[in-house]
């Protein structure tokens, strides 16, 4: 039974039922609604008195038990692999049409518990059971996901720095290789315990198997995580080629002009390039397991992106543009977490939700999102301007 109600929240195509002796008028809805008429409400709509069922089996019955609807979605597929990431979209939008999802997106509409089965459902097609970032405060540890995106980089540049530390750079330039080979050799050669499928599919590798045997909690896909243990050997690699890159850039040995560098980044991609392509013949290219091929092809288009903005930064001395950028690097992981703990998609949606409806539908998603970077941008250089900056 309801015993307050702000009656300007009721639409006003809403029938109400006046039947105080039907069975049902304690928990129906439309009755409870009409106890709360405000006075100054000259006419209302209502249900035919002739139509009321007395035994209280009425097709207009709505239970008034309250609803869990849920608002917005920003971080619903943040940590689902793109692709999925991207088919799941693409349903949701065939579902509930452009207009709705677009407004679902931007918190005017809400997610009905309806619509909430309904992506609840979508996502277990995908083998998602849950979408929030790990979850260790809700103390939930069998559910707590231990692998994370954070967590291989952690643990990449700490094994890096560890080898950094130890051995000079062609010893360490060895021990790359050797761990890129070596996990191709284990991955592509060694038969995974009982397994039927092949050694690059999600069931049959060495990755998943490993996580299922060591890692606690849950995994990202259930069975199979693509930041797990095993798949973080060639992750340092990673690491270590931006080691070899930062090393080279601060190299000083006569005739080495900072043009030469840049012709000698553009170069190792090349090299890197054609490695990876070459490797992906036996061994695919491929993110989820971290595959010594994919160390060498994304090493190569890093190391061309560094050598551009080094050449365009540092040697042309093109410096006024960045400030923008350098804004947002000094606190990276800041606004990486931040993100989960601080709901900047409502202050986007006060501040810039009204400008962004006024524009045609095709351009609101790219509008909301330039002001919801704008919001984050803001907060990050107030901790700029107040000298705060977040390390590791």
């Amino acid at each position: 039974m309801l015993d307050k109600l702000d009656y300007s929240l009721v639409p006003n195509d809403f029938a109400l039922c006046f039947n105080g002796k039907c069975l049902h008028a304690s928990i129906c809805l439309r009755h409870q609604v009409s106890r709360h008429i405000p006075k100054e409400r000259w006419a209302v709509r209502a249900i035919n008195p002739e139509r009321v069922v007395p035994d209280g089996d009425c097709s207009g019955f709505m239970d008034d038990s309250p609803l869990k609807n849920a608002y917005g979605m920003e971080h619903l597929l943040d940590n689902i692999p793109y692709r999925q990431a991207k088919e799941i979209r693409r349903e949701m939008r065939e579902y509930f049409g452009t207009t709705h999802f677009n407004r679902l997106k931007r918190k005017e509409r809400c997610f009905t518990p309806e619509d909430q089965l309904y992506v609840r459902d979508l996502l277990r097609q995908y083998n998602i059971e849950e979408c929030v970032y790990n979850g260790l405060l809700q103390f939930d540890f069998a559910n707590l996901r231990c692998a994370s995106v954070l967590a291989r980089i952690g643990l990449g540049w700490m094994f890096a720095a560890l080898l950094f530390v130890h051995f000079r750079t062609s010893v360490r330039a060895w021990i790359a290789g050797v761990i890129l080979v070596g996990y191709w050799v284990w991955i592509a050669f060694i038969p995974v315990p009982g397994a039927e499928a092949g050694p690059f599919t999600l069931e049959g590798n060495w990755v998943g198997y490993v996580d299922r045997l060591l890692l606690p909690g849950r995994l990202h896909q259930g069975f199979f995580d693509p930041e797990g243990l095993l798949s973080t050997l060639p992750g340092i690699v990673t690491a270590m080629l931006g080691m070899f890159t930062g090393e080279f850039i601060k190299l000083r040995k006569e005739g080495l002009t900072d043009k030469r560098k840049v012709a000698g980044l553009v170069l190792a991609g090349v090299l890197l390039l054609l490695a990876g392509v070459l490797w992906s013949l036996v061994f695919p290219i491929n993110k989820k397991l971290w595959s010594s091929s994919f160390v060498c092809v994304v090493g190569a288009y890093s190391v061309w992106m560094f050598a551009l903005f080094y050449y365009i930064v540092d040697v042309l001395g093109w410096r006024k543009w960045t400030f923008f950028f350098q804004v947002i690097g000094v606190n990276s992981i800041t606004i990486y977490l931040a993100q989960r703990f601080i709901d900047f998609s409502y202050t986007s949606q006060g501040l810039f939700g009204g400008l962004v409806g006024w524009m045609p539908e095709a351009a609101q998603p790219l509008a909301g999102s330039i002001g919801y970077i704008a919001v984050c941008w803001g907060f990050l250089y107030f901790l700029y301007r107040q000298r705060i900056f977040l390390k590791v």
